[in-house]
């Protein structure tokens, strides 16, 4: 009977660190498990009209230092370049001739990680903080694998998306097109043939 209550008491334990680790407020990096972090479903009901989050639209290059909570970056990711039509698997930027050859990667203090837009995850690929300055907790940096002439109209509709994210929900960002692109191409681990347009710092106001 002792065994089967400690055995009862180990697996509510496991089970609270997991829910706690996978809480919507919780720290992003808390969710990372075998070099993956498993997004939030998307939270549709959240933010401003998108009026007001136009009129709020700014540049912001002052940010706190506390890290995104696991549903602010989950949102975020989604906003920027996820599949809002399952049936087709359309994004929500658009993309000339529907080549969908935008790909977003985030870089923070543990590591650089690929957004995997089909399965809403994060996806680590190097150790390496890829961030071109430490101004913001997060960087998401904005890459294509393509050097066709839309490309860069592809990126900045993903630049938009962010940005208007951001603004509609109180988040700070700024599109940035400066960074030292071949260290950062091997820092993320680019195959050849990709290589980043823009970034974008993020994090909360300070």
């Amino acid at each position: 009977m002792k065994k089967m209550l400690l055995a009862l008491i180990a697996t509510v334990a496991v089970a609270g660190a997991f829910a706690q680790k996978n809480s919507p407020t919780a720290p992003f990096s808390a969710a990372v498990s075998a070099g993956v972090i498993k997004l939030l479903p998307p939270n549709l009901n959240r933010g401003e009209s998108i009026m007001q989050a136009l009129s709020k639209r700014q540049s912001t290059r002052v940010f706190s230092d506390k890290e995104l909570t696991l549903a602010d970056m989950s949102d975020l990711m989604w906003a920027a370049n996820g599949i809002n039509r399952p049936d087709n698997g359309k994004r929500t930027a658009p993309s000339s001739r529907n080549r969908q050859d935008i790909f977003v990667y985030v870089t923070f203090a543990g590591g650089s990680f690929m957004y995997d837009h089909k399965a809403h995850t994060l996806v680590k690929v190097s150790d390496v903080d890829c961030r071109p300055d430490k101004i913001a907790p997060i960087v998401l940096i904005v890459v294509a694998n393509t050097d066709d002439a839309s490309t860069g109209i592809d990126a900045g509709l993903v630049s938009q998306n962010i940005s208007l994210f951001c603004s509609g929900v109180g988040l700070a960002t700024v599109c940035r097109s400066s960074m030292d692109r071949p260290t950062i191409t091997e820092g993320l681990k680019l195959p050849q043939g990709s290589h980043p347009i823009v970034n974008h710092p993020v994090g909360y106001f300070k």
